[in-house]
């Protein structure tokens, strides 16, 4: 909810912006804040909530950001086109207070894993000598760094290549379309195939990675239209087992700090990314260092992946074994509400 309060401050105060600095400060800063207090309390939260269902769970729940691409993209030209600039983003600001409805229906619960000694203190420290949760940062950190390179990229690449800025735009589309499709799909893989939920993202990320390096050997429209549909796919895949691993990892009682930490590490991926993709092009003269660099990153977090514990485990998955949550202990530590509890 204080995240909703930031988000909505920060379009308020940029639509009276009379320079770069003061975007910077209110979109940037404000609202950038309040989408982290808001996105990581609320996937952890889900976390918690389930268990034997947790990757097709978080796979559901991140579609939003497929269905709200499609559903506000026009939307905001349309303001713009009626409100201006800054009228639009009163508009947004007041879109923006629609996560303090959000933030009060969640209800966090109180798990028989929960530390009952120390504070978030004591849980960072104890995660920064965590050797398998920094290996899997590592991990994600090189896939964020070559993750994002086709939503910034791709279009300029495929103008390079003759195409006209309305094709190379849909071609955008169509991975959205096939992004949204992937997590799904994965979700609910990751909770039906048995085994460690890491080696599915092993494929998903590899594929990703292929398919990135990949973009600058295509020229026929047909090819880049397959590589597309294959990137949006493993891509949106990967997104829902990344989230729903940590848990294993870390337990369900440090899952907050663990979450935070983690987004704020791979977050440095994910902001040098683009940079060194457009620094390679400055220099080459074309995108085809771009994307390979990119896909050699996701290549190479995907080798780190391996080295988790039970990366090489035959037995059914950590999260299916964790099924029995005690849900009797739960009762008896805190009411739940009914929708919160799943049924074996």
């Amino acid at each position: 909810m204080t995240g909703g309060i930031l988000a909505a401050l920060g379009m308020l105060l940029a639509s009276f912006a009379t320079s770069l600095t003061h975007l910077y400060l209110s979109i940037g800063l404000l609202s950038g804040s309040g989408w982290a207090l808001t996105f990581t309390p609320t996937l952890a939260c889900l976390c918690r909530y389930f268990s034997r269902r947790r990757s097709l769970a978080t796979g559901l729940a991140l579609t939003g950001v497929g269905l709200s691409s499609f559903a506000f993209a026009p939307l905001f030209q349309w303001l713009l086109s009626h409100y201006a600039w800054r009228g639009a983003l009163l508009l947004v600001s007041a879109l923006s207070l629609h996560l303090l409805a959000c933030g009060a229906l969640l209800r966090p619960l109180s798990l028989a894993e929960d530390p009952t000694t120390g504070g978030p203190g004591a849980q960072l420290t104890s995660l920064l000598h965590h050797g398998p949760f920094l290996r899997y940062a590592v991990a994600l950190t090189l896939i964020n760094t070559g993750y994002f390179i086709p939503y910034v990229h791709l279009v300029a690449h495929l103008q390079d290549l003759n195409w006209d800025p309305l094709p190379a735009a849909f071609l955008l589309s169509v991975i959205a379309v096939c992004d949204l499709v992937g997590r799904v799909a994965s979700g609910w893989l990751g909770d039906a195939i048995p085994g460690p939920v890491s080696r599915l993202l092993m494929l998903w990320t590899t594929l990703t990675g292929i398919s990135l390096a990949l973009f600058p050997v295509a020229q026929a429209p047909t090819v880049l239209v397959a590589l597309a549909v294959s990137y949006g796919f493993s891509s949106g895949a990967l997104t829902p087992v990344a989230f729903s691993i940590l848990p294993e990892l870390v337990g369900t009682g440090r899952i907050y700090c663990g979450l935070g930490l983690l987004q704020m590490v791979e977050s440095i991926g994910g902001l040098l990314g683009a940079p060194l993709s457009g620094y390679l092009r400055d220099v080459t003269g074309n995108y085809t260092a771009s994307f390979v660099v990119a896909g050699a990153f996701l290549l190479v977090g995907s080798a780190v992946l391996v080295t988790l514990p039970g990366f090489f485990c035959c037995s059914a998955s950590p999260t299916s074994r964790s099924q029995d949550l005690g849900i009797e202990t739960l009762k008896t530590k805190v009411p739940l509400p009914k929708e919160g509890l799943e049924e074996d």
